[in-house]
């Protein structure tokens, strides 16, 4: 969906140059509201032309966790009345990354075969911010299908150190 990722860029630049230094509280928040506005009883709620643009933002507001902080009001009340709440959860999606990228943290999905421990995943997100160079938030994904090991996203760099990936390489090496 192209057309809604540029729709949505306009306004996660401007959130982000209105955030300044609270950029990271606020992408939670924003985070919040886009899991709202992504609910699909809310946006046929909101389209109904008998309901008002001000109804549909304190409809938003209570749902969402927390008090929201000006610039999140600010921005829903812009998408509401631009008719644009279908792009809220790419908004969020990208003022996530803006933030992300002036803060040089960058999105690690570690896929794991068992639970991981804190301590252990405190020494295995150092190991790996070693590895790439950067920060990383670490999002822990349990599959079991890996057998053993991680396998870490980072953008599009992948690390597959799981006995699964070791077993594809194994049986590609014997059968070529």
């Amino acid at each position: 969906m192209a057309e809604i990722a540029t729709i949505a860029r306009p306004y996660a630049e401007g959130l982000f140059k209105a955030a300044g230094a609270q950029g990271n509280g606020l992408a939670s928040q924003v985070q919040a509201l886009a899991d709202v506005a992504g609910n699909a009883q809310l946006r046929s709620f909101a389209d109904n032309p008998k309901v008002s643009a001000e109804q549909v933002f304190d409809l938003i507001t209570s749902v969402a966790k927390g008090e929201l902080a000006e610039p999140a009001k600010n921005l829903l009340r812009t998408v509401i009345d631009n008719g644009r709440l279908a792009a809220l959860p790419e908004i969020a999606t990208q003022f996530h990354a803006l933030v992300n990228a002036s803060s040089g943290v960058s999105d690690a999905t570690l896929y794991s075969a068992f639970e991981i421990a804190p301590d252990l995943l405190a020494d295995v997100v150092a190991a790996l911010e070693k590895r790439f160079g950067r920060r990383l938030n670490p999002h822990v994904v349990v599959d079991p299908e890996l057998i053993g090991g991680i396998r870490v996203v980072v953008g599009d760099e992948v690390l597959d150190t799981s006995v699964k990936a070791r077993l594809e390489q194994m049986k590609v090496a014997l059968t070529a």
